[in-house]
């Protein structure tokens, strides 16, 4: 009962205040920052985003405070072309915020305070079960109660649709969520979070699939950072590489990644040739400034594979 590209995300929406700096301070120290900007962000929403702008019919499931970040960002969504009639703004409580420092580099640093998005509980997916019941893929995150996470699944797997999550912030999962998960998408620490294996080649990336193959998972996608992303179902395992280009900021790179893979799934590529396309999507984010601003089109996804081709 799945209807063909469409995507259900539940999960967090933040505001993000970006300050670029020559480098990440370390602890009691300040610098002086180069630029700020603030746009929305937040896992969920990023994911939400970078799915309906590549074309994909998709369903938000989120709260929102009753504030200027909320207003901003709900029409961010609407824009996008994403249903936002599952978001809800809630009164005496703060939209969700991300502050997140930005290095030269392009690598991150990111503190996140949720606000609203604690206050997403699994009543709230139970309101969305026929959306759910219409979707081909939904997608969740950990920004959001573990308990809201589990009953996404739930409610993922009594209808058919696949269920893809992204462990971040890194954290134990229990082997009930685990046991429901169609795809997980960690990145090396988060695999190591989860594990409990530190993951610097292929051999630890192959063992921290197995644990959570063992656990259930049907197939294991961990992102290596520059280096590609490793693609495990069962005894099969291959690391496909990266595109290169030139990094500005990775801050919506995991995100780019699952929001790709959820629309190329929806849209019925097979899962291999769906991880290859997200992989070019995050690699068009990591060019540019920012979350949702740094999303892009199919057509500019198409123009960065026809290059590498």
């Amino acid at each position: 009962m799945s209807g063909k590209n469409k995507v259900v995300v539940v999960g967090s929406s933040n505001m993000d205040l970006v300050a670029k700096t020559p480098r990440i301070p370390v602890a009691g120290e300040t610098l002086s920052g180069t630029d700020f900007f603030m746009v929305p962000g937040g896992k969920g929403a990023n994911q939400a985003v970078a799915a309906a702008r590549l074309g994909a019919d998709v369903v938000f499931v989120a709260k929102l405070g009753k504030d200027v970040f909320a207003s901003r960002s709900i029409d961010n969504y609407r824009n996008a072309g994403i249903d936002i009639s599952r978001i809800e703004q809630i009164e005496g409580v703060p939209s969700g915020i991300a502050m997140i420092a930005v290095e030269e580099s392009g690598n991150n640093s990111i503190i996140v305070v949720p606000g609203a998005n604690a206050k997403l509980g699994p009543a709230d997916v139970t309101a969305a079960k026929d959306d759910i019941a219409a979707a081909t893929v939904v997608v969740a995150q950990l920004e959001i109660p573990m308990e809201t996470v589990l009953e996404t699944a739930k409610a993922a797997q009594a209808v058919g649709a696949a269920f893809i999550l992204d462990p971040a912030p890194a954290g134990e999962l229990s082997d009930e969520l685990l046991s429901m998960v169609d795809i997980i998408k960690p990145n090396e620490t988060e695999a190591e979070a989860i594990t409990g294996i530190k993951v610097s080649d292929r051999a630890s990336a192959a063992k921290a699939a197995d644990v959570l193959l063992d656990k259930g998972v049907k197939t294991v996608i961990i992102t290596l950072g520059g280096r590609g992303f490793m693609l495990a179902r069962g005894r099969s395992k291959e690391i496909i590489a990266n595109h290169n280009v030139k990094v500005v900021d990775t801050t919506a790179a995991g995100d780019a990644f699952v929001g790709g893979l959820a629309f190329g799934i929806a849209a019925g590529k097979p899962l291999k040739d769906a991880a290859v396309y997200a992989n070019y999507v995050a690699a068009v984010s990591v060019t540019r400034q920012g979350a949702q601003t740094s999303l892009p089109t199919q057509m500019e996804v198409a123009a960065i594979m026809n290059e590498s081709s």
